[in-house]
């Protein structure tokens, strides 16, 4: 079939699909004052019908065995949700955590995801616990994968919870003006869908019932909630201003110009800066930022790296997050057009500041659209100030499970030095769970060609898959990077490549009878060519299985026989990897206990021929519940490689530790010390916080970077290469 009639039969098939959502259900208007104190007994609640709570897991589609009232309302101010929870048993009551955003299986959680535009790719979750803790967060991507959700977006809400005599009652409200809606003539239509998970039995109970054909993302899909009328409701426009004052200190140490000794550099810091959050319209969202500063911000995970690549790290720091699926445009893996820690963090993964910058975010009519532009510091001190910015535009095309884009992203000095790249993309649900999409870009820079159309500079991306866990499911990508493409505000983990993967996979919903939730057999594989050279760099293929019972246990197997060409030899610790052709296989099991266990662990083992030697690869992550107030984490990964041929070797150890202590809802204390042998040093982190409310925080952070053997280089490396200690206060005016 020629290519231009296979694009015309999907967009047939698009165009032509007919799509049958669930009745909408006019949601319910309070008559009557509630009380926000965590219970559930003001006769205006006993006047709201409830929610038809199911069973999802572990068994489907049956009653659940405790009962709950669940009820979701709304008045001019606050989409409320209430619940109340009737445990049989005193013991199956767990209330085991305080902590903001916590992912805690070991708890019980209630609350919502909501579809707030109703586009069927976008929600956000507000959940609570028998403690009152607040875990908000965003799922983008219809809820994909759990790279498809953000526990970093933080906005203004509450959430009540008290223990009664028979279990626990939770309130949750939620300001219309936390929500971006659109309306009209005061009504709007939102996707809404609630649970309880009851932590002693691992029970997900849910409203509506969602089927576990996407797997264990299946419940935050917002193209699976119920659509809710709401009549009489107006978006709201509130300013948000939120200054901070920061005092503190820093210590470094850098090489003198002779690279002869460590000069110290004590530097008292005393910073004032400002965001400002305005909506524009309804459903246009401005943020300005001053002096901007993410001193709070958890330091990033250490990792080891095994490979000849980049490591990526999350973005983590609040000012990006809200609606941050908007600007995604994403390929294979990890690698994307926009990565927004390439503002404010320069190559060595060291702050940068941000003199300032303006974030708009939201929806007109069917378009989705983000604009962004940041002024920063120079990186180095040899080159100059940068400015960033993107502008992305997207909208709802042929059904509402689809998408057509445009994006436009550059990055300049004050030289005059650019980096342009502009790109379009499509998302089309072809039928059923069938999607495709394609990205196309190029790239443009000073000192460069810089031809339009041509392939040099350009980046292709085709993407076929069934979204399915559950029968046959499988997916096809042709990926494609040009000798000139070069994304500066975007992650990319090769250059110049033809990359062709796939997956194929079948999958088993267990029936009622079986003690396994879940089985899933797959075979995939990847191959990357470099079309200037013919080698192939990568190729891999992985037959495996994955299980999960219904109490929670899981366990992930699989065999990846693997060719690599190394065309720069890279270190691994004291082995080096020279340049050559290699051929090796791998086997790796993942096991895991139950998410609701108070002692628990997830343990990753590697093992088989590496390059030209061997790999023993082990992970483990502990984690004990002490209790509500106290939470211990750790987590400890072992690498040994063997090359006897070259007599190398190389052993790291990376390990980290993490105790917190959480006083309520409103304060809390941790201390993590990570332990990275391949770069010998020790990361200590420590971090009080006080929130009285959203938007009123005092931090105090310690961050240090300690060299645990000095004399591995001339002159001797300084104990610390970094201290700091700050001190950060923010509130947040309502206007």
């Amino acid at each position: 079939m020629h290519l231009h009639r296979l694009f015309t039969a999907i967009f047939i098939l698009a165009v032509s699909t007919q799509l049958f959502s669930q009745n909408i259900i006019d949601a319910s208007r309070l008559t009557g004052s509630i009380n926000f104190d965590g219970r559930v007994d003001e006769p205006a609640w006993e006047s709201i019908p409830t929610l038809g709570l199911k069973q999802q897991v572990p068994q489907f589609g049956q009653e659940p065995t405790e009962r709950s009232e669940v009820r979701l309302a709304y008045d001019n101010d606050y989409l409320y949700i209430s619940g109340k929870f009737f445990l049989s048993d005193s013991s199956y009551y767990r209330a085991t955590t305080f902590k903001r955003d916590a992912m805690d299986g070991t708890t019980d959680y209630f609350g919502m995801v909501i579809d707030s535009y109703n586009d069927n790719e976008n929600g956000l979750g507000f959940f609570t616990a028998p403690t009152g803790l607040r875990w908000d967060g965003t799922v983008f991507n219809d809820g994909q994968t759990d790279a498809s959700m953000s526990l970093d977006w933080n906005t203004f809400w509450d959430a009540a919870a008290t223990k009664t005599e028979n279990g626990w009652e939770a309130e949750i409200r939620v300001p219309w003006a936390s929500l971006r809606f659109q309306d009209t003539n005061g009504e709007t239509v939102m996707g809404i869908t609630s649970w309880w998970y009851v932590s002693a039995k691992n029970e997900v109970d849910i409203f509506p019932l969602i089927p576990l054909n996407w797997g264990g993302m299946s419940m935050w899909k917002p193209s699976q909630t119920q659509e809710f009328r709401f009549k009489g409701v107006y978006a709201k426009k509130p300013l948000y201003l939120t200054p901070y004052v920061l005092g503190g200190y820093q210590e470094t140490h850098e090489l003198d110009e002779g690279e002869t000794v460590y000069l110290q550099d004590k530097d008292p810091k005393l910073e004032a800066g400002l965001d400002l959050k305005y909506s524009l319209t309804s459903n246009l969202t401005l943020d300005l930022t001053v002096n901007t500063d993410f001193a709070q911000v958890e330091a990033d995970d250490q990792q080891v790296n095994l490979t000849r690549f980049s490591l990526f790290f999350p973005e983590k720091r609040q000012f990006f997050q809200e609606r941050a699926s908007i600007f995604d445009f994403s390929f294979e893996n990890f690698n994307r057009l926009f990565y927004s820690r390439k503002i404010g963090i320069n190559d060595d993964g060291d702050p940068v500041r941000i003199y300032g910058g303006a974030r708009l975010q939201g929806r007109v009519n069917n378009h989705d659209i983000g604009f962004l532009n940041m002024q920063t510091e120079a990186p180095f001190d040899s080159l100059n100030s940068e400015n960033f910015t993107v502008l992305r535009i997207r909208r709802q095309a042929f059904n509402q499970f689809s998408y057509l884009g445009g994006i436009l992203t550059n990055r300049m000095d004050l030289n005059g030095n650019y980096n342009t790249a502009y790109g379009f993309d499509a998302i089309v649900r072809v039928v059923g769970d069938e999607y495709f999409s394609a990205k196309w870009v190029q790239s443009f820079e000073n000192g460069k060609s810089n031809e339009l159309l041509s392939l040099d500079p350009a980046r292709i991306y085709l993407f076929w898959e069934r979204r399915r866990y559950d029968g046959l499911a499988y997916n096809f990508v042709y990926s494609r990077a040009g000798e000139d493409w070069s994304p500066s505000i975007g992650f990319e983990e090769r250059e110049t490549f033809n990359n062709f993967q796939g997956k194929l996979s079948h999958g088993w919903l267990m029936g009622e009878d079986s003690k396994i939730l879940r089985i899933q057999a797959f075979v995939k594989g990847f191959t990357v060519k470099d079309f200037i050279t013919k080698k192939t760099q990568t190729a891999q293929i992985e037959p495996g299985f994955e299980m999960e019972t219904k109490t929670g246990w899981g366990i992930n197997a699989s065999l990846l026989p693997t060719k690599e060409f190394v065309d720069e030899s890279f270190e691994l610790g004291d082995a080096e990897i020279p340049v050559g052709d290699y051929d090796f296989t791998q086997f790796t099991t993942t096991v895991y206990t139950p998410f609701g266990s108070l002692l628990g662990f997830f343990g990753v083992a590697t093992v088989g021929s590496f390059y030209d030697g061997n790999l023993v690869s082990i992970t483990m992550s502990p984690r004990y519940k002490v209790s509500s107030h106290f939470n211990l984490e750790g987590f400890y990964q072992f690498n040994k490689g063997e090359f006897s041929d070259r007599n190398q070797s190389f052993n790291s150890h990376l390990a980290r530790i993490k105790l917190e202590y959480l006083m309520n809802t409103k304060f809390s204390a941790s201390a993590f010390l990570q332990y990275n042998s391949l770069d010998e040093v020790f990361v200590p982190n420590a971090r009080i916080r006080y929130n009285p409310k959203e938007g009123n925080d005092l931090y105090i952070v310690f961050n240090d970077l300690l060299n645990i053997n000095r004399q591995r280089e001339l002159p001797y490396l300084p104990v610390s290469d970094s201290r700091v200690v700050v001190v950060k206060y923010t509130y947040t005016f309502v206007l």
